[in-house]
C-alpha cells in the first residue's frame, strides 16, 4: 500500500473516532438532561463504567445507522416521500432503542418519545462533525471524489483519459427554477439575493441571459411538455373539461400527466430530451430518462413506474440526511405560520387564506423536494450522466401566496441560490465536465385575485350570465348587480340562495380557472359550442363577461365569421385577422395573437376562453383561483420566463432560427427579432440542440427499446385504461422507420446511488471560497 493509501486510509480512521468520541459526549449529556433518558444502573455506576456504557450505545447506533438504515429505506420505496419523511424520526428512534438494548447488562433505557429527540440529536452532530473534518481535508475528499469517479468509470466500462483528467464529452444540467421570471432573476442578481447568479452574470466568459415567451397557457404542465417532450399541442391550460370522454385533465394529477406524456411521444416519435442516459428530478413529465425521481407521470404507472421513488433512496439513506430534511420541514411550517400571521396584523394587501394544508404543502416544496432533488442531481453529477433535468418548485409555491415580489419569496431566492452554488462547485469534481443551464418555466404576474377585488368568483358570473342561481353574498357587489341586471332583464330569472347555487346539474356549464385564465365548457352541446349557440340559449352570457371590467378578452367560435375574440363595447375580431397591438389584445404585448391563434386550433380547446384584464402600468392581473401571483394566461411577467446558458454554446435564437419565425419583439418595435426563443417547443429545439453540441449525433434505436416509453395498454396505477387520444393520433401520424431517436453517443452511466450527499443547503464540503 502506498504512503498515500496509508494515510488516506489513517485519516479515515482518526475521522471515525473523532465522530464516536463526539456521539458518545452528546450521548452522556442528553442522559443527564432528559429525565427519561438513562445509561446507567439503577443503582448507579462509576463515571467509567457510564462512559464505557455511552460510548458502546453511540458504537452500535451508529453501526446500525450504517448498516440497516438503508436496508429499510431501501424497503420503504413504495412509501411517498412526505411519508418516508414524516416516518424518520420514529424508524431513527427505533434505532437508537435496539442500540440500547445490545448494551451489556441493560444499562441503557429510554422512553419511546425521548429515544426519537435522542436519535434526531445524534445523527444531527454526527453530520455536523462529519463534515466539519471532511472540510479541513480537502485533499482527502478529492482523492475520495477521485476515487469515486474511477470506479464509476470502471463500472461503466468506460476508460479514463491517458492524462488523468475527465473522460468523454461534457455532459449538461439543466436546472429549473419553477415560477422565476426573467425580470425577477435580474432583479434578484443585482440586489444581491442570488450572488451566484450574479457571478455567472459578472463573468464574460460566463452566461448570458435571455428571456423566452410562454405560450398562452403559461404554466408548467405546457411549457415543460414542450421543454421535455418537444410537444404542448391541445394543452390548452393547467385543467380542462374534454366532452368525449366528460373527464377533467389536470397537469398535476398523475394520471392526466401520464397521458399527456403518451401523446405528446405519439405526435413526436420521440421518447424525449432525456431519452438516453438521462435523469428527471423533481419533474411533471419524465422526459424520456430512465433514472427518475419524484417525476409526477410516473407515480401512474404500476411496477416500473415506482423506479421513481428510488431516486430518493440517496438522500433518505443517510438518517443524518433525513432528521435534518424533516427538522428543516418542521421549521418552515413554523416559519410559514408566522409570516402568515404577520400578513395578517399588518393587514398587507392583496392577500390570500394560507391555512389548512399549506404550510406542509410549502414545506414539502421548500425543503424535501429542493433536498431530494438537489441531492439527486449531485448523484447523477458523480455517475457521470449525460443529461439532467431538475425542477426546484420552492419560489413557484411560496410567491402563488405571498407575491412574486414579496420578502417571503425573495428569502426562497436565497436558498434557492445556495442550491445552484452547491450544484456548480460539486462540477469541479465529477468524473465529467458539466455545462450548467438554468431556465424556467414561465413567470409569474402579482394581482389581487378575481373575487377579492369584484366581490364574486369567475363561476359566479358565469352562473349569473346564464341565468342560473348564485350565491347571495355575490348580490352585494356592484359587478353582481350588473351581471344580476343583465340576467334579469333578458330571462327573468331570480337569484337564490347559497345551498342551491352549489348543486350544480348535468347540463350546467363546467367553469375551470388556471390563473387568470378561465375555461367554460357546456357538456350538454356536442363539440365546440359556437356563439350563436351560446346567444340563443344564454342570450346575456357572453355580454356579461366581456363587458366585465376585470375580463380582458374572451375567445369563441362563431359560426358566421370562425373564431372570435371579444372584448368590451362590442368589440369583435376574428382570429384570423387579429394582429399584436391592436383590438381586445392590445395590451398583451408581441406574441399574443400567434398565441391565442394556436390555442384556438387545439381540439379541446374550451367552448369559452377567458383571459382576465392586464394592466401593463402595474403589472397586475385578476387570478381565478386563490393567488395573489398567478400565471397560466397572457399579461406580464408570467410569460417571460428565462434562460441562462453557457457562452460557449449556441445562441438560442441560432439554435431556432430554421424552425422558429421571426416576429415582434417583447421588447422591441414591430417587425425587430424576438428577444428569445417564442413558445416551449421551441426552448426543446434550444436544448435538444445543445445535447447535440456536447454529446454529438443523435443516434436511432428500435421503437421498443427508447426509454420512457409506455405502453398503449399499460393500466394506470388505479387500474382504470387509457385514454385512446394517443393511439388514435398515432394512428394518424405513423412513426418513420427508424423509430424514435436517442441524442447521446458513448455516456457514463452508473446507476448506484452515491452512498453520501452533502447537505442541499450547505457549502461543498472540502471546498472553499
Amino acid at each position: 500500500m502506498s504512503d498515500g493509501r496509508w494515510r488516506e486510509a489513517g485519516g479515515a480512521l482518526i475521522r471515525v473516532i473523532s465522530v464516536w468520541a463526539v456521539s458518545t459526549l452528546t450521548l452522556l449529556a442528553l442522559a443527564g438532561i432528559l429525565p427519561d433518558f438513562q445509561l446507567q444502573a439503577d443503582d448507579g455506576d462509576t463515571i467509567t463504567r457510564t462512559a464505557f456504557t455511552a460510548a458502546w450505545g453511540a458504537g452500535a447506533f451508529g453501526l446500525l445507522s450504517a448498516l440497516v438504515w438503508p436496508v429499510l429505506v431501501r424497503a420503504l420505496l413504495v412509501v411517498p416521500a412526505l411519508v418516508l419523511g414524516a416516518l424518520v424520526f420514529f424508524l431513527n428512534g427505533s434505532l437508537l432503542l435496539i442500540a440500547l438494548r445490545l448494551i451489556p447488562d441493560g444499562r441503557g433505557d429510554a422512553a419511546p418519545e425521548t429515544a426519537v429527540v435522542v436519535a434526531a440529536v445524534m445523527s444531527a452532530v454526527a453530520s455536523a462533525v462529519s463534515t466539519a473534518l471532511a472540510v479541513r481535508d480537502d485533499d482527502a475528499y478529492r482523492r475520495r471524489l477521485s476515487r469515486l469517479a474511477d470506479r464509476r468509470r470502471r463500472r461503466s466500462g468506460v476508460p479514463s483519459s491517458p492524462d488523468g483528467g475527465r473522460a468523454g464529452p461534457p455532459g449538461i444540467v439543466f436546472v429549473q427554477l419553477d415560477g422565476v421570471g426573467h425580470d425577477v432573476l435580474e432583479q434578484a442578481a443585482a440586489d444581491g439575493l442570488m450572488p451566484t447568479v450574479a457571478g455567472l452574470l459578472a463573468d464574460e466568459a460566463g452566461h448570458r441571459l435571455t428571456p423566452w415567451t410562454t405560450d398562452w397557457s403559461s404554466q408548467t404542465g405546457a411549457s415543460q411538455l414542450g421543454i421535455l417532450h418537444g410537444s404542448n399541442f391541445d394543452v390548452p391550460a393547467f385543467r380542462w373539461f374534454e366532452k368525449e370522454s366528460g373527464t377533467v385533465m389536470v397537469s398535476s394529477r398523475p394520471a392526466s400527466a401520464l397521458e399527456l406524456q403518451r401523446r405528446a411521444i405519439a405526435r413526436t416519435h420521440d421518447g424525449g430530451l432525456l431519452t438516453v442516459d438521462g435523469a428527471s428530478r423533481g419533474n411533471l413529465f419524465s422526459g424520456g430518462a430512465d433514472q427518475l425521481a419524484l417525476v409526477l407521470s410516473m407515480a401512474a404507472r404500476l411496477g416500473k413506474g415506482r423506479r421513481s421513488r428510488a431516486g430518493y433512496f440517496a438522500y433518505f439513506s443517510d438518517p443524518a440526511n433525513a432528521v435534518r430534511t424533516a427538522l428543516s420541514f418542521v421549521a418552515e411550517v413554523g416559519r410559514e405560520v408566522g409570516q402568515s400571521v404577520r400578513a395578517r396584523v399588518r393587514k398587507e394587501s392583496p392577500r390570500v387564506k394560507r391555512g389548512g394544508l399549506y404550510p406542509f404543502i410549502r414545506a414539502f416544496a421548500t425543503v424535501v423536494e429542493r433536498d431530494v432533488v438537489v441531492a439527486a442531481v449531485i448523484g447523477d453529477m458523480f455517475a457521470g450522466r449525460t443529461a439532467v433535468y431538475a425542477d426546484l418548485v420552492a419560489y413557484d409555491e411560496v410567491a402563488h401566496h405571498s407575491g412574486p415580489h414579496s420578502r417571503d419569496a425573495e428569502k426562497v431566492l436565497s436558498r434557492l441560490d445556495r442550491s445552484l452554488g452547491l450544484i456548480m462547485k460539486i462540477a469541479d469534481h465529477t468524473p465529467r465536465g458539466y455545462r450548467i443551464v438554468l431556465l424556467s418555466d414561465h413567470g409569474q404576474s402579482p394581482g389581487e385575485t378575481f373575487a377579492g377585488r369584484y366581490g364574486l368568483t369567475l363561476k359566479d358570473l358565469v352562473r349569473a350570465g346564464c341565468g342560473l342561481p348564485v350565491p347571495r353574498r355575490a348580490q352585494r357587489t356592484r359587478s353582481a348587480s350588473e351581471a344580476r341586471d343583465a340576467v334579469r332583464t333578458a330571462l327573468h330569472r331570480p337569484v337564490v340562495g347559497e345551498k342551491d347555487a352549489e348543486q350544480p346539474k348535468s347540463f350546467d356549464p363546467v367553469v375551470l380557472a388556471s390563473g387568470n385564465l378561465g375555461l367554460l365548457s357546456f357538456p350538454d352541446i356536442e363539440g365546440r359550442a359556437s356563439r350563436e349557440q351560446l346567444d340563443r340559449r344564454y342570450p346575456a352570457l357572453l355580454g356579461t363577461l366581456a363587458a366585465h371590467p376585470g375580463i380582458g378578452f374572451l375567445l369563441v367560435r362563431s359560426e358566421k365569421h370562425g373564431s372570435v375574440v371579444l372584448g368590451r363595447d362590442g368589440a369583435q375580431v376574428p382570429v384570423a385577422e387579429l394582429t399584436d397591438g391592436e383590438g381586445p389584445i392590445a395590451v398583451f404585448g408581441a406574441g399574443a395573437a400567434d398565441a391565442v391563434r394556436r390555442t384556438d386550433g387545439f381540439p379541446h380547446v374550451a367552448d369559452v376562453m377567458v383571459n382576465s384584464m392586464y394592466d401593463p402600468g402595474t403589472g397586475r392581473v385578476h387570478a381565478f383561483e386563490e393567488q395573489i401571483g398567478s400565471h397560466g394566461g397572457l399579461g406580464g411577467e408570467q410569460s417571460r420566463p428565462f434562460l441562462l446558458w453557457p457562452r460557449t454554446l449556441t445562441d438560442p435564437l441560432d439554435a431556432v432560427a430554421a424552425e422558429t419565425p421571426r416576429g415582434t419583439s417583447p421588447d422591441g418595435p414591430p417587425g425587430a427579432p424576438p428577444a428569445g426563443p417564442v413558445g416551449a417547443e421551441a426552448v426543446h429545439r434550444v436544448l435538444a440542440r445543445w445535447l447535440r453540441e456536447l454529446s454529438g449525433p443523435q443516434v436511432p434505436l428500435r421503437q421498443e427499446g427508447f426509454a420512457g416509453a409506455v405502453r398503449a395498454d399499460e393500466p394506470y396505477i388505479d387500474g382504470s385504461s387509457p385514454i385512446e387520444g394517443a393511439a388514435a393520433e398515432a394512428a394518424d401520424h405513423p412513426a418513420s422507420s427508424e423509430g424514435p431517436v436517442a441524442r447521446s453517443e458513448g455516456s457514463l452511466r452508473e446507476v448506484e446511488p452515491l452512498e453520501a450527499l452533502p447537505d442541499p443547503g450547505d457549502a461543498v464540503p472540502g471546498t472553499r471560497g
